[in-house]
């Protein structure tokens, strides 16, 4: 299944690049990094995020010894693009930026 329409990544990408063994991703952003791409639009920030919370359990970031700790730079910002990105209404469209 495509999740992310601008850079045509499948729910089985995802979940690969949460589960190398070296370079494993543990936020939305080290997906993309993984996978060679960076975000568009961000409407599919919530479904890799669920597809990694599926893949690794919900407390996959608390894995990593540098999480646990407030100064996180990965968590404040899967935690941002979380918080920050809202699903566009159906039938919405973009429009671009001057």
């Amino acid at each position: 299944m495509i999740v992310c329409s601008c850079n045509c990544l499948t729910e089985a990408q995802v979940r690969e690049s949460c589960t190398r063994t070296e370079g494993a991703a543990r936020s939305t952003f080290e997906v993309y990094k993984c996978l060679g791409c960076s975000p568009k639009c961000g409407t599919c920030a919530r479904t890799i995020r669920k597809i990694m919370n599926e893949t690794l359990g919900a407390g996959a970031c608390n894995a990593c010894p540098i999480a646990a700790n407030s100064a996180c730079g990965a968590a404040k910002i899967a935690g941002a693009l979380s918080t920050a990105i809202e699903p566009l209404p159906a039938g919405a469209g973009l429009v671009a930026a001057e």
